[in-house]
């Protein structure tokens, strides 16, 4: 595997020195395999779509869209001088392993893409859109690629937080074109049951949602969900959670759905789904965060959806889960899933944006080892990235400026399609002389590259971190006085300063939240103690710059208190930029006590303005003071997560 990264790393150097004319560096998810080859396709006269397969219409559409984005002329005319795109379906996909594995090849001939199935074709069209064109021609080169992991999956809680249509399919867009194929649709919960009835039309009633009334789809707006994303070649997972969850539910019957009478009426949901909605496999079951008070309810309802005709998938840990039931992995730390008995595991720990600071979230999906195996096996299908925002939203685009949607979403594609990662949970960038920093230096560049091509309208909450270095300095003795202060905040680079660490990055976590298995930057932190972390920033000109800062990154599933006024967090946290502190923000929530119903306005450093930083000509000196007393926190919707955010915002 060593041996296979460092051939890695050789590839993507060699290619990024070739000229951009040629070069296809930003490819995302990176193909599994890539051969540049000598010469180029001259397209300066135009290209011939060959359409000669009646079961790849949308395919060709697709292709000539890209054909019109290259402002290349599409040819009518079968002329022998004009190269083609030549899409090709082998006939022999009797494995289904392979549907989604797919070849382009590029020569003087033209293009061709070869694949077991439309799928394959699609996905191989989605490469070749990335393609870096220039003065009209294509490098030749060589791919070949497929999936570690057959089960890529996006889920979006439209039950606590509903999402408009239009919103939910450009998600399903972005899906398409880093080749993610299941989204997970979460729409029932507590608050809210978001699918009409038609049998009982009232269950979706303003009076029977607690948050969003009246919010929910159509049936027809949920057919057209599910054919759209048909048409992308992406699965949808629609999950009625089970018997947990579900207050709406409850709330409209008068009973418990695990009661003789809850039973009858969610299997009359049930049933009443199965006859709307046709072409979908699986069913998620839901079965976790509840007590279970009737044995027989999940293996009864287990049954009953089987007979309806689909795959079962449900929460582990959660209730009394059938043996055939795929098991969605979402609580505990890293552990190792082996190819071993008959069960089959989705995984989603640590996979829940909704608990990651937005920097964070590139940086710990990277180097996600799914399952802890580098590619999938009979017991390990995938995984899902989960965006689950807990806490209310003053409009359904804030959550894509709270959590780091997008960037997550590219990010975890190009994970879970490649494999492999580190062992264990990362949180902060790794040690620069490793293969795996060089990997996530190049990746996100690409990263960047891409929220220039394709997110320039869109939410992309992420900036380079990677060659801004920070001094940790300490542990200084504070004994529980947070705002004691130490010499290093009068002159930050004094003469016989020692620093006890080097790290890199916008966002540094000092200790997480999940310290017994994510490790942070400080081995070894001490109750009662303060550190400080220092910088330079160059700047060419006296100029005014804007600036993302925060600490204690909130995160979007507890009921966390805001800072107090007058602070950057309630731990006394503190900026200088030379010599000058920085102010904290305004809050327009100042200390108020933590509440799911009340929305998050500015608390976050993706979601307010950022700061102005005035900067000299010249390097700049920055300094940032780090309390602590203690990390057990307030309670459990108030944890301490020891951490900082500096960094340019654009």
């Amino acid at each position: 595997m060593k041996f296979n990264r460092i051939l890695l790393s050789l590839l993507v150097l060699s290619i990024s020195c070739l000229s951009p004319t040629y070069a296809q560096e930003n490819l995302i998810p990176l193909p599994i395999k890539m051969e540049l080859r000598d010469g180029a396709l001259n397209l300066s006269n135009g290209i011939i779509l060959k359409k000669t397969d009646s079961s790849l219409t949308g395919e060709y559409l697709l292709a000539s869209a890209i054909i019109a984005e290259w402002k290349v002329a599409e040819s009518a005319v079968n002329n022998k001088q004009l190269p083609t795109l030549d899409l090709q379906l082998i006939d022999d996909a009797s494995d289904q392993k392979q549907r989604e594995d797919y070849i382009i090849k590029i020569d003087k001939e033209g293009i061709r893409i070869i694949a077991h199935s439309p799928t394959g074709i699609f996905y191989g069209l989605q490469t070749l859109r990335q393609f870096s064109v220039q003065n009209k021609s294509l490098a030749h080169c060589e791919i070949n690629d497929q999936p570690a992991f057959p089960w890529r999956s996006f889920l979006v809680d439209v039950g606590r937080n509903y999402q408009p249509l239009h919103l939910l399919k450009e998600q399903v867009d972005i899906m398409a074109q880093y080749k993610m194929n299941v989204l997970h649709f979460h729409f029932t919960e507590d608050v809210a049951w978001r699918l009409a009835s038609k049998k009982y039309p009232n269950l979706t009633a303003a009076s029977n949602i607690t948050r969003g009334g009246g919010e929910h789809y159509s049936e027809q707006e949920f057919k057209e969900l599910i054919a759209y994303c048909k048409a992308k070649h992406i699965l949808l997972l629609p999950e009625i959670d089970m018997p947990g969850h579900s207050q709406a539910f409850k709330r409209y019957f008068g009973v418990d759905m695990q009661s003789d009478s809850g039973i009858v009426y969610i299997k009359e949901l049930l049933k009443e789904f199965s006859q709307t909605y046709q072409d979908l496999p699986y069913l998620h079951i839901g079965g976790d965060e509840v007590k279970i008070i009737n044995k027989n309810f999940m293996p009864e309802i287990t049954e009953y959806v089987e007979e309806l005709g689909y795959k079962t998938i449900g929460w582990e840990p959660g209730s009394n889960l059938m043996p055939q039931t795929i098991r969605q992995l979402w609580m505990g730390g890293p552990k190792r899933i082996p190819e071993q008995g008959d069960l089959i595991y989705i995984d989603s720990k640590h996979l829940y944006i909704n608990h990651m600071d937005p920097l964070e979230t590139v940086t710990t999906l990277f180097h996600r080892k799914i399952g802890e195996q580098d590619k999938a096996h009979k017991n390990l299908i995938g995984a899902t990235l989960c965006a689950w925002p807990d806490r209310a939203v003053s409009k359904p685009l804030d959550m894509f400026y709270q959590n780091a949607v997008y960037p997550a979403l590219v990010t975890f594609a190009e994970r879970v399609w490649r494999g492999g990662g580190l062992a264990g949970w990362t949180c902060n960038i790794v040690d620069e002389n490793t293969i795996a920093y060089q990997e996530f230096k190049n990746f996100e560049n690409r990263l960047l590259n891409h929220k220039n091509m394709y997110f320039s309208n869109k939410p992309f909450p992420y900036v380079k971190q990677t060659g801004l270095k920070w001094d940790l300095i300490g542990p200084f003795q504070n004994e529980g006085n947070l705002t004691r202060s130490f010499p290093i905040e009068q002159q930050p680079y004094a003469d016989g300063i020692e620093v006890t660490k080097t790290v890199e990055g916008g966002t540094i976590i000092l200790r997480h939240w999940w310290a017994d298995i994510i490790p942070g930057a400080i081995e070894g932190p001490l109750t009662n103690t303060t550190w400080y972390a220092r910088t330079k920033i160059w700047s060419d000109k006296n100029e005014n710059k804007s600036f993302w800062i925060g600490f204690n990154n909130l995160s979007r599933s507890y009921a966390s208190n805001t800072p107090k006024k007058s602070t950057w967090d309630n731990l006394e946290s503190k900026v200088w930029v030379n010599h000058q502190p920085i102010q904290p923000p305004l809050w327009q929530q100042a200390g108020i006590k933590g509440d799911l119903e009340v929305p998050l306005i500015d608390e976050g450093y993706t979601f307010r303005k950022p700061t102005q930083i005035s900067l000299k000509k010249g390097w700049n000196e920055v300094l940032i003071k780090l309390p602590v007393s203690d990390f057990k926190g307030e309670d459990w919707q108030n944890p301490v997560k020891w951490m900082f955010t500096l960094i340019p915002s654009n």
